[in-house]
């Protein structure tokens, strides 16, 4: 008998949206201090998720859900940085996802 492998689930930090641990972008406090966006998920420090849509990057910049989460103050630099990335990321999946026709 062939057990399923589980899939692990996240919780966007903004929205509260529960998904794939792949599908959401994890950002890193890392122990210098920094705020960094994780690629690969392995990063150490302390995480927090966020999904790809451009509201909850933007609520995440400006506000302080990220900070809450992070369990620290982000630096100015870091919250520009976040907000470049993010938009990076809604421009890549506006471009990937497919055109409703009528």
């Amino acid at each position: 008998m062939v057990h399923a492998r589980r899939v692990p689930l996240r919780t966007c930090v903004v929205c509260r949206t529960k998904t794939a641990k792949r599908d959401l972008v994890r950002i890193v406090l890392t122990p210098s201090g920094a705020c960094i966006v994780d690629e690969t998920g392995k990063e150490p420090g302390r995480g927090a998720y966020l999904c790809h849509r451009p509201e909850c990057w933007e609520r995440a910049v400006s506000g302080n859900r990220l900070s809450h989460s992070l369990r620290a103050e982000i630096s100015g630099a870091d919250r520009e940085h976040l907000a470049t990335v993010g938009a990076m990321l809604s421009a890549q999946r506006a471009a990937e996802e497919p055109e409703e026709g009528p």
